[in-house]
């Protein structure tokens, strides 16, 4: 749960917008579910990492927006190297997640 106010999809059209934008731009494997199934807004309800970006929807839909295009399975880096460089990033920014 966020500590800060968050913004339900069912509130709020451009969040449900940002939302199921970011949700096509992310390679199934990298997709909460992990089966490939497109997550709907409603799921979201629940994640605070995404929707601690809900006060501004156009934030939400670029940041997020841009994690996916790095994460295009057309571009040269496995998913291990992925998850390798975030991993090490997250540990130099001492983060928790």
């Amino acid at each position: 749960m966020t500590w800060i106010k968050t913004v339900s999809p069912m509130e709020d059209a451009r969040v449900r917008e940002a939302l199921e934008a970011q949700a096509a731009a992310y390679p199934s494997e990298y997709r909460p579910d992990r089966r490939g199934e497109r997550r709907l807004p409603e799921a979201v309800a629940n994640d605070s990492i995404v929707l601690s970006h809900s006060l501004i929807p156009d934030a939400l839909r670029h940041a997020f927006g841009a994690f996916g295009a790095m994460m295009d399975p057309s571009l040269p880096l496995s998913r291990r190297q992925h998850e390798m460089i975030a991993a090490t990033v997250s540990a130099l920014n001492r983060c928790f997640y």
